[in-house]
């Protein structure tokens, strides 16, 4: 993979800050939550948008395999035949 650019790194650096301060803030289940309603919802905009631009920029240089994979998706595993992991002394 190519390097990142100012911009790419700037929005990882952003995502990862903006979701370290909402774990941080996030109370106990059954308390109130500290940020106002529309401040969490600010934050779901801002998270919102960093993650479009950063498809738009992986769509841009080819890139698109970012998002993790699940052994339990359908097609996310591949089946290797025992056969072809002998090695061969032909």
């Amino acid at each position: 993979m190519s390097e990142l650019s100012p911009e790419q790194q700037i929005l990882i650096t952003m995502r990862k800050t903006l979701t370290a301060i909402v774990r941080d803030l996030t109370p106990p289940q059954g308390m109130r939550h500290p940020l106002s309603a529309s401040t969490i919802d600010e934050v779901r905009q801002c998270l919102g948008m960093i993650a479009e631009r950063e498809r738009l920029l992986a769509e841009r240089d080819g890139r698109g395999g970012e998002r993790p994979v699940y052994a339990d998706r359908p097609g996310a595993t591949q089946v290797v035949p025992i056969d072809s992991l002998r090695s061969r002394k032909d």
